[in-house]
């Protein structure tokens, strides 16, 4: 009686699905048993043991509450009203144009007091003699106050004249004159009963006093007016200038009102009779700059609205999108299953688009991350079952077999599955640290000419004459164009690791004597390598399959299970890592015979 495990473990039959030898993509799944006789989990358990204890669940973190006003809406909206206060500000301040007013006011009243002054220098003189008995002329006051209350009828400036010595002879507010005490006091103007416009004028005042204004005007000295001997602008009018002047008359209210004060001399044959001093209380100017300002709130409210509703329309466009982008990432994060699902805002074309799309990306390569890595669980345990399944049977087998021949059969087969297995786990370890190890590795410049001259001295070092009458080993050729830039960014040992899976497979498929050769040439983007043998080529149907996880298409002479079916899937993992591609072909003869599979690698240069 004679047992064959291999051919028991090559053909079982199709119900028993850990039993049958590894198949390429549309596999069925490890089938859902029960549980091994060990008690530990089924076919797709980890490689790992589980702990002893699982540690304890964190608590969900809460989703974020949703605010009634985005910070971002804030920010914007203050940035968009502060600057356009500003420049309001410092519209509100006028002062050039105020100034210019008050310029164009003093050369009106300047005006104005030398008509008057013209006018009494006319019509008021009556000629006299002086001590030396020469003839002179002097002012007529009687016939001057007059003239005064002529002149001032038509104006609302006040008017007062004085005499040679600083004496006040007449003044427009006194009618009869300083016996007569008739005085005119302006009356304050009417209310007109509306709170509302008291209280805008009340808030003017309040902005208008808060901002620089008339701190730097001099005091009117109403007492030093009155004595005029001493009055800085009386004298130089008496020695036949004229003076201006701008002062500020403080109110019992925090109110300040604004004077324009003018001296001109009273001159016959440059003869100094007398001064008129004209005051004008800059009330036009105050008006008109209270107009401007009113004008330019009017239009800071319309600019105030419209920056407003945009501020808010431009903070929807950006912080709605990117709250919705934040609720659905903590959807994904916190949520059970994929319901959850990015908003796309690719046609915006902004960074918001950009950020939208490249979330949706990132959220569909981690959905196809976390398929891989359980279709990666399930095809690891199926494979270990598969060694495991026929060291079970051997060993059940062992204890009934009584033939030292046979039992030495056994522990050979036993000891073949034994390092099968143990090649299994290492090529398995070595898959699962690839994506952390290429994620943490920095790309550097690789010459490939380089990597495949090496590889090709490493290969053929181990190459040896045969004896006669024994089969020729395969060698391997390397082509590469004089002169050509072949240098890719990349890490240079995992970029030689692919290209010695692709000799390794070649060589394993290539015929005694045959050749294989590695030729490398420079695109304008790209580098461009091939793989070529001479063997049987590729099956139909299967140039991409070749590169899943564990599928195995080895020769027939070559020893079951000496290779694990990783070596092109890995391949293809560190050739997309880097940006490029990796695809499979046959080589046909004229007549359409294969000739021969050829690997082609294509790497980025940038």
């Amino acid at each position: 009686m004679t047992f064959d495990l291999r051919a028991e473990r090559r053909e079982a039959p199709a119900g028993d699905a850990t039993a049958r030898r590894r198949t390429p993509r549309g596999r069925s799944p490890v089938p859902d048993g029960s549980a091994p006789p060990d008690g530990g989990s089924r076919g797709t358990a980890p490689l790992w043991p589980p702990p002893a204890e699982a540690p304890p669940a964190r608590p969900r973190r809460r989703m974020r509450l949703r605010r009634p006003v985005s910070p971002i809406t804030l920010r914007i909206l203050a940035v968009n009203v502060l600057a356009l206060a500003i420049l309001v500000g410092g519209l509100l301040y006028l002062g050039r144009y105020q100034d210019r007013l008050i310029q164009a006011e003093l050369e009106a009243l300047a005006t104005e007091a030398r008509i008057f002054a013209g006018a009494l220098g006319e019509g008021a003189v009556r000629p006299s003699y002086d001590e030396f008995n020469e003839p002179s002329a002097e002012l007529s006051w009687e016939l001057a106050r007059q003239m005064v209350r002529r002149l001032v009828e038509t104006t609302d400036t006040r008017t007062r004249l004085y005499a040679p010595k600083g004496d006040l002879v007449a003044d427009s507010r006194i009618l009869g004159g300083p016996k007569s005490m008739v005085q005119i006091e302006e009356l304050p103007p009417l209310r007109d009963g509306n709170s509302l416009s008291e209280l805008g004028i009340a808030l003017y005042d309040r902005i208008v006093n808060s901002l620089p204004g008339r701190e730097h005007l001099p005091v009117y000295p109403e007492d030093r007016v009155q004595d005029a001997a001493q009055f800085p602008d009386m004298q130089r009018a008496l020695a036949g200038d004229i003076a201006t002047g701008v002062w500020r008359v403080a109110r019992e209210s925090d109110r300040t009102d604004m004077l324009l004060t003018v001296a001109v001399p009273v001159q016959r044959y440059k003869q100094v009779l007398g001064v008129v001093y004209l005051s004008r209380a800059g009330t036009d100017i105050d008006r008109e700059v209270r107009q401007q300002r009113v004008d330019i709130l009017k239009l800071f409210g319309v600019a105030l609205g419209v920056t407003v509703l945009l501020s808010f329309y431009l903070a929807r466009t950006i912080a709605g999108p990117i709250r919705k982008l934040a609720r659905a990432a903590d959807e994904v994060r916190h949520g059970h299953g994929r319901q959850a699902i990015i908003p796309d805002f690719g046609r915006r074309h902004d960074e918001i688009g950009e950020l939208s799309v490249s979330l949706r990306e990132m959220t569909a390569a981690l959905w196809n991350r976390m398929d891989a890595i359980e279709r990666f669980a399930a095809d690891v345990a199926h494979e270990i079952k598969n060694p495991l399944t026929s060291m079970r049977s051997a060993v059940e087998t062992v204890q009934r077999v009584k033939d030292e021949t046979q039992l030495r059969r056994l522990l050979a087969i036993i000891h073949h599955d034994v390092q099968r297995l143990d090649r299994l786990i290492s090529d398995i370890s070595n898959a699962s640290r690839l994506d952390a190890e290429l994620s943490r590795a920095q790309a550097s410049p690789v010459d490939v000419g380089t990597v495949l001259t090496m590889l090709r001295d490493v290969t053929m070092a181990t190459w040896e004459e045969p004896d006669p009458g024994e089969p020729v080993p395969p060698r391997l050729v390397v082509e590469l164009p004089a002169g050509a830039d072949l240098v890719v960014p990349g890490i240079e040992g995992r970029l030689t690791q692919v290209f010695q899976n692709l000799v390794s497979n070649a060589l394993s498929f290539s015929p005694p004597g045959g050749v294989v050769t590695l030729r490398a040439r420079a695109l304008p983007d790209r580098v461009e390598v091939t793989c070529e043998d001479q063997g049987p080529g590729i099956p139909e149907g299967k140039l991409d399959a070749i590169f899943d996880r564990f599928y195995s298409e080895r020769p027939k002479s070559e020893d079951f299970g000496r290779h694990s079916g990783l070596g092109l899937s890995i391949s293809r993992q560190i050739v997309e890592a880097h940006g490029g591609t990796i695809a499979a072909t046959n080589l046909r003869r004229p007549g359409g015979e294969i000739s021969g599979a050829l690997f082609t690698v294509r790497l980025p240069r940038r």
